[in-house]
C-alpha cells in the first residue's frame, strides 16, 4: 500500500527539485524567492489537506466498521468544505499575503517575487479541491495505485511545462517565477482531469455509489469538520513555524538563505518514504480501531516503522555518500557547495528520527484524536521556534548549528506522541 504513495511523493520531490534546478540556472533572486514562497502556497495547501486527511480516517473508519453506505456523504461533505476553504485561502493569497511579505522580507527583490509567485500558484487551491478529496477516497479504501498516476501526471506536466515557461520557446517568453507558479498550476489542472476520469470509472466508487447517492449534509459537515480542523491547524503552525524559520534566515543573509534553499529542496526528498508511509499509517489504524483490533495496531507501528527506516537508508542514502552530486543538482554555485555539503550530512540523522517519530505521531491521527495530534504539534514546534530564535537572534549562531533545531522538532515530537499512546486511552475514541 505504502509503495505507490512513496513514488507519489518521490515524483512530487521530483518536482520540486525541478523547480529549484531550473530558477538556479535562471536567476538566483528568483530562486531564493520561488524557495520561501513555496512554503507560503504549502501553508495554504496543508490546510485543504487537513480536511483531507480528515475524510481519509472517517473513510477508513466507516469501512472497517462495515457502514459504507455513509461513503457519499461524507465525500460530498468534503468536497462543500474544501471548496469553501479554496475561495477563503484564495481570498487571502491574493489581498493579505503580498504586503506581509513585503513588510517582512528585508530583500526588496525577492519580497516582490515572493509575493508574484503566491498570487499566481494559489490558481491551483480550486484544482486542489477535486484532487484532495479523490485522493482521500482512494487512500481510504487501500487503492493507492490512482493516486499514485494522479501524482505522475502532475509531475511530468509540471516538469515540461517549466521548462518551457521559466526559459521560453519560440514565440513563448521567458517568465522565470511566474512561469514556474503557472506550469505547477496548469500541471494540476491536468492531473484533476485524469482523476476525475479514474474516480467516475472506478468500480470501487460504483459499488459505493458514491456518484449515485452524492450529498452534503449537515450531520457530515459538522463532524468532518471537528475531526479535521484540528489537522488543518497542527499543518498550518507545521508550515508557519518552517516559513518563520526561512524568513529568519534570510535576514541573516543571501548566502545564507541559498544554502538553505537547497536543503530544502533535498529536505523534501527524504521525506518520500515518511509521507507515504503516513498515509499507510492512518489508514491501517483507522481500520483496526474500527474492528477493535488493537494488537493489529501495534504490529502495524513496528512493521511501518522497520520499512520507514529502510526505506530512508536507500532513497537518502546519498546525503552522506555523495551529497556533492546532490548539491550540483540543485544549484552549481561553487561558492555555497562545502557549506551545503555539511548541512546535508548533518541533518541526515534528524531525518531517521522523523521516520520513528511519524509513526508514533501519524497512529494518533488513525485514532481520531485529531485535538491531541494538534496539542502535540503546538507543543513542538513552539520548542523548535523558540530554539530557532535563540541560536539565530540571541547567539547568533553559524547556519550550521542553526540547522540542530531539526533534532529538537523530531525528537519532541516523537517523545510526545509515543507518550500519549502509552499512557493514555485511545482505544475507544468514537467517530
Amino acid at each position: 500500500m505504502a509503495i505507490p504513495l512513496m513514488a507519489s511523493s518521490f515524483i512530487q520531490s521530483i518536482v520540486m527539485i525541478t523547480d529549484s534546478a531550473f530558477l538556479s540556472r535562471y536567476n538566483t533572486i528568483d530562486f531564493d524567492a520561488a524557495g520561501n514562497a513555496g512554503l507560503l502556497y504549502i501553508t495554504l495547501y496543508v490546510i485543504l489537506m487537513g480536511m483531507s486527511d480528515g475524510t481519509q480516517i472517517l473513510m477508513a473508519r466507516r469501512i472497517g466498521e462495515e457502514r459504507s453506505r455513509e461513503l457519499p456523504q461524507l465525500f460530498g461533505s468534503a468536497l462543500f468544505l474544501n471548496f469553501i476553504g479554496a475561495i477563503v485561502l484564495f481570498a487571502i493569497a491574493q489581498v493579505l499575503m503580498p504586503p506581509l511579505i513585503e513588510s517582512i522580507v528585508s530583500n526588496n527583490e525577492i519580497a516582490v517575487g515572493e509575493a508574484q509567485f503566491v498570487q499566481y500558484r494559489s490558481l491551483g487551491l480550486f484544482f486542489s479541491v477535486g484532487i484532495l478529496a479523490i485522493n482521500a477516497y482512494f487512500l481510504s479504501i487501500g487503492k493507492t495505485g490512482v493516486v499514485l498516476m494522479g501524482s505522475l501526471v502532475i509531475a511530468i506536466g509540471n516538469i515540461a511545462l517549466d521548462y518551457f515557461m521559466i526559459f521560453g520557446i519560440g514565440s513563448l517568453p521567458a517568465m522565470g517565477l511566474k512561469g514556474a507558479a503557472l506550469a505547477s498550476t496548469f500541471a494540476e489542472a491536468l492531473g484533476l482531469i485524469y482523476l476525475l476520469y479514474a474516480f467516475l470509472n472506478n468500480k470501487d466508487q460504483k459499488q459505493h455509489k458514491i456518484i449515485r447517492h452524492l450529498r452534503v449534509k449537515k450531520q457530515s459537515i459538522i463532524r468532518l469538520f471537528k475531526l479535521s480542523s484540528p489537522i488543518m491547524l497542527q499543518g498550518l503552525v507545521a508550515l508557519s513555524t518552517w516559513t518563520t524559520f526561512f524568513i529568519w534566515i534570510e535576514q541573516m543573509g543571501t548566502h545564507e538563505l541559498t544554502i538553505s534553499q537547497v536543503i530544502r529542496s533535498l529536505y523534501f526528498l527524504t521525506f518520500v518514504p515518511i509521507w507515504g508511509f503516513a498515509g499507510t499509517t492512518k489508514t491501517y489504524v483507522s481500520q483496526y480501531v474500527g474492528k477493535k483490533d488493537f494488537n493489529g495496531v501495534k504490529l502495524a507501528q513496528r512493521k511501518i516503522q522497520m520499512l520507514t527506516i529502510l526505506s530512508l537508508l536507500l532513497i537518502t542514502h546519498g546525503m552522506i555518500l555523495y551529497p556533492s552530486a546532490l548539491v550540483s543538482l540543485i544549484n552549481p554555485d561553487p561558492s555555497i557547495q562545502q557549506e551545503s555539503i555539511e548541512i546535508l550530512r548533518f541533518v541526515f540523522g534528524s531525518i531517521l528520527i522523523f521516520g520513528i517519530s511519524s509513526v508514533y505521531f501519524q497512529s494518533i491521527s488513525g485514532t481520531g484524536n485529531t485535538r491531541f495530534t494538534f496539542i502535540v504539534e503546538l507543543t513542538a514546534v513552539f520548542i523548535y521556534i523558540l530554539s530557532a530564535y535563540i541560536l539565530i537572534k540571541v547567539f547568533h549562531v553559524s547556519l550550521f548549528w542553526v540547522w540542530s533545531v531539526e533534532y529538537i522538532y523530531f525528537i519532541t515530537l516523537g517523545l510526545l506522541s509515543y507518550s500519549y499512546l502509552r499512557f493514555f486511552k485511545w482505544q475507544s475514541k468514537v467517530l
